[in-house]
C-alpha cells in the first residue's frame, strides 16, 4: 500500500518529456534513500534500557582491558605448548669443495670423492623438561587469576559507577521539580511585585534560591554524564547511545546485611579472591623455578651420529659420539640465588596480600553494617510525607499563611533530605557491591 501511494504521487514516466525525466529519477532516489535510511535513523535514537545485571553481561563480552587481559592467557597457554615441545635434532653435511687430482667440484663418487655427515640430538636431564612444562602450567593459573582479578576490580568499578549515576539521576528529578516550582512561584511574584503586592526583597531571594538550584542541576548533570560515560566505555555501548538505568529490585525487597558474619565473609574471601591465588600461585611459581635452576645445573648430553667416505683413518667411518659439558666453573649459581630470593619475596608479599585481604573484609563488613542500620532506622513513609508536604508549603506560601523565610527554609530542607536519603542509598548499595567485591563473590545479587 505503501508504494500504491507514491505510485498516485508521480506522473506517469510514458508521458515524460526529456526535461522532466533527471527531475523523476532525483526524486526515486530520494524517496528510496529515505526508505534505506530511516530505520537506522530511528535505531540510532532509541534509548537503552539498562539494568545492572545487562551492564555486567555486556563488560565482560566487550571490555577492552578484560579482552586484552585474555589474550595474556593465551599467550600463557602458548608457552606451555613451547614446553611440551622436544629439541629438534641437528643434521650437518660437509662436501669437498674441488678436488686438485680430479679436478672437479663437489666430487661425491666412492672412488675419489669425499663428504661427510652427522646427525645429533640433545637429551635433556634431571628432569628439566617436565620442569619446565609445569612451570608453564603455572604460568597459565597465574595469567588466568590476573584475568580474575581484573575483572573483579573493573566489575565492583562498574557496579559503583552504576549505582552513582541511578542515585544521581534521582537527585536530578528532584532538582528539575524544584526549579520547575521556583520558575511557577517566581512568575507568579513577578505578577504580584507589579501590582505592589509584594516586596523586591522577597522576588530576589526567590531568585537567589532559583539560581543556586540550577547551577548544583547542572553540576550535578555533569556528575551523571561522566558517570554515563565510564559505564559506556566499560560496557562497549556507544557514546550516543542514550541510556535509561534500571537498577530493577527495589532496596527495600533486598535482604538484610545484618545477618551476615565476619568468619565466613573472610573464609569466603580467602577460597575465592583471585589476587590472593595469584599471590599463592607465584610462590609456587618461585619455587618451582627455583627447581627448574637447580636442574639446569646439571648439564645435559648431545648423541650424535657419524658418517665419513673416507677422510678418516678408514674408508666408510661410521662413528658414534656424546657431547657432556664439565660443571667446573658454571653450576648456575646466579639464577638459583636469584630463584631462592624471588621464593622470599613471594612469600613476603602473600603475607601482605593476606593482611590486606583481611583488612578490606573487616572494613567493609563494618561499612555495610553501618549503612544497613542506618538505612533500616529510617522512616520508609518519610519520604512521601515530606514530598506531600512540600506540596502544602508551596500552596500555603502563595495564600501567605507562611513567610518567606520559612518557606525557603523547609524548601532547603527538603533538598536536603532527599539528597541525603539518594546518598544513604547509594552508599548501602555501594557497601555491598564491596562485600562483593572484597570476597571475590556474589554474596549480594
Amino acid at each position: 500500500m505503501a508504494f500504491n501511494a507514491l505510485r498516485i504521487g508521480l506522473p506517469k514516466i510514458s508521458k515524460m518529456t526529456g526535461t522532466n525525466r533527471p527531475t523523476l529519477i532525483l526524486t526515486l532516489t530520494g524517496i528510496c534513500l529515505c526508505l534505506i535510511t530511516a530505520p537506522f535513523q530511528v535505531n540510532a535514537q532509541d534509548t537503552l534500557k539498562l539494568s545492572l545485571p545487562q551492564a555486567e553481561q555486556l563488560f565482560v563480552r566487550n571490555n577492552y582491558q578484560l579482552i586484552a587481559q585474555q589474550y595474556q592467557v593465551e599467550q600463557a597457554k602458548a608457552e606451555m605448548i613451547t614446553a611440551k615441545l622436544f629439541d629438534n635434532p641437528e643434521l650437518s653435511y660437509e662436501n669437498v669443495l674441488y678436488n686438485p687430482d680430479t679436478r672437479k667440484f663437489l666430487q661425491t663418487d666412492r672412488m675419489n670423492g669425499q663428504f661427510q655427515a652427522s646427525l645429533s640430538q640433545m637429551i635433556r636431564l634431571a628432569g628439566k623438561r617436565n620442569k619446565n612444562i609445569q612451570l608453564a602450567g603455572l604460568g597459565v593459573k597465574m595469567a588466568s587469576y590476573a584475568y580474575y582479578d581484573l575483572m573483579r576490580t573493573l566489575k565492583f568499578t562498574m557496579s559503583s559507577a552504576y549505582s552513582k549515576a541511578y542515585y544521581d539521576q534521582q537527585s536530578a528529578q528532584l532538582y528539575a521539580r524544584q526549579i520547575s516550582s521556583l520558575q511557577t512561584l517566581l512568575g507568579a511574584n513577578e505578577q504580584q511585585l507589579k501590582l505592589g503586592n509584594v516586596a523586591a526583597k522577597e522576588v530576589l531571594r526567590i531568585k537567589s534560591l532559583l539560581y543556586t538550584l540550577q547551577v548544583e542541576y547542572s553540576s550535578l548533570q555533569n556528575e551523571i554524564e561522566d558517570g554515563l560515560t565510564q559505564i559506556r566505555l566499560m560496557t562497549g555501548i556507544k557514546p550516543e547511545t542514550p541510556i535509561v538505568l534500571q537498577p530493577g529490585e527495589m532496596e527495600e525487597e533486598r535482604p538484610s546485611a545484618n545477618l551476615l558474619l565476619y568468619a565466613s565473609l573472610l573464609d569466603t574471601a580467602r577460597s575465592n579472591r583471585a589476587d590472593l591465588q595469584l599471590a599463592r600461585t607465584g610462590v609456587a611459581y618461585a619455587e618451582k623455578n627455583l627447581s627448574l635452576q637447580k636442574a639446569n645445573a646439571v648439564p645435559d648430553i648431545e648423541l650424535s651420529l657419524a658418517y665419513d667416505l673416507q677422510g678418516s683413518y678408514i674408508r666408510h667411518y661410521n662413528g658414534i659420539g656424546i657431547k657432556l659439558p664439565l660443571p667446573l666453573f658454571n653450576r648456575n649459581q646466579g639464577e638459583i640465588k636469584k630463584a631462592r630470593i624471588a621464593v622470599d619475596a613471594g612469600s613476603t608479599l602473600l603475607k601482605q596480600q593476606e593482611n590486606e585481604l583481611e583488612n578490606e573484609v573487616h572494613n567493609s563488613f563494618l561499612a555495610v553494617l553501618r549503612t544497613e542500620q542506618l538505612y533500616q532506622g529510617i522512616d520508609k513513609n518519610f519520604s512521601a510525607d515530606f514530598d506531600r508536604l512540600i506540596g502544602e508549603v508551596v500552596r500555603n506560601f502563595r495564600k501567605r499563611n507562611i513567610s518567606l523565610i520559612e518557606f525557603l527554609d523547609f524548601y532547603d530542607s527538603y533538598k536536603n533530605n532527599t539528597l541525603q536519603l539518594n546518598k544513604l542509598r547509594y552508599e548501602r548499595m555501594n557497601a555491598r557491591q564491596e562485600i562483593n567485591f572484597v570476597t571475590g563473590t556474589a554474596i549480594f545479587k
